[in-house]
């Protein structure tokens, strides 16, 4: 056998390995992504219950959907929940700034702050849950030491969805802080020399260099904490199973599932969750709009 013919079979059989492995990730990509995706978009034109055979059935879906006041009080609180994600980056942001100085203790307050972020969502849930009981949480146990008589927050329509943010703002603060506080240690220090030279005063070098410096971690963060809020569940399926009072706290993704596992109304569930997709790819393509349009500006 010549080397030639020996080389040619040892490139093949590379070749297949190398194939093997792509092919792997591709399948589970076709198998697990792909496909439901596509079939969820022909079931959402479909009268399905999940265990007879699809009927089509046109857009009635989608016309009854935009005539469902759940799923549009549903689709409200999802993007109200949401008002907590610039409040939860500027906490992260301080909170980085803070650990960015040279003090003792640093590192343990990291860990501290970033145990939320690890921690099971549904034990926050239910850690939460029992925070906010109206009459032997720990929040009102404490309002109750300066004289506040607490609410009953998760019963009551004024003050379910601000626990809910707040409990998302505290989850939150670990990971967005640790993000921003590798964004400031990056950030060259000459900079801030020189604007001291120049005169600039704290809030100056802060809005010139600092939030600058740390606008693209601030984009990823806005990004992702969208998507993320778009399918706000568990929360709200453990603090509030029903929905919260007068369906004040239901979320779109709690809505779907309820309407596909509860009702069996599988067609009608698909149809929403491909419009709250088509939502979310619409809000995320803006800001990526917005976001080269600043740094055109910036350039």
């Amino acid at each position: 056998m010549s080397t030639i013919t020996r080389r040619s079979r040892l490139h093949r059989q590379e070749h297949l390995t190398a194939l093997a492995f792509v092919a792997l990730p591709v399948i589970g990509f076709l198998l697990f992504t792909l496909y439901p995706l596509l079939f969820s978009i022909y079931a959402s034109f479909t009268n399905w219950n999940g265990l007879t055979a699809p009927v089509f059935s046109g857009l009635d879906n989608y016309v009854a959907m935009f005539k469902d006041p759940y799923f549009l009080e549903a689709m409200y609180n999802t993007f109200f929940l949401m008002i907590g994600i610039p409040i939860g980056l500027a906490i992260s942001l301080a909170l980085a700034l803070a650990m960015n100085r040279k003090m003792r203790g640093s590192t343990f307050f990291r860990t501290v702050y970033y145990v939320p972020v690890i921690s099971s969502i549904a034990a926050v849930a239910i850690l939460w849950q029992w925070a906010f009981n109206g009459d032997f949480g720990l929040i009102n146990q404490v309002l109750a030491l300066v004289g506040i008589d607490g609410p009953n927050w998760l019963q009551d329509t004024a003050t379910v969805k601000p626990a809910l943010i707040i409990m998302a703002i505290w989850k939150g603060l670990g990971f967005s802080m640790l993000l921003y506080l590798a964004a400031l240690q990056s950030v060259p220090r000459h900079l801030y020399e020189a604007a001291a030279l120049d005169g600039a005063g704290a809030w100056q070098q802060f809005r010139h260099i600092t939030v600058p410096m740390v606008r693209p971690v601030t984009f990823f963060l806005v990004v992702t904490s969208v998507i993320a809020g778009s399918q706000v569940f568990v929360e709200i399926n453990i603090m509030t199973p029903t929905g919260g009072p007068e369906f004040s706290s239901a979320t779109i993704v709690w809505y779907i599932w309820q309407k596909a596992f509860d009702n069996l109304q599988m067609g009608y569930a698909s149809a929403m969750s491909i419009i709250l997709g088509l939502m979310v790819f619409l809000i995320t393509f803006i800001q990526f709009r917005l976001n080269r349009r600043n740094q055109f500006s910036i350039d």
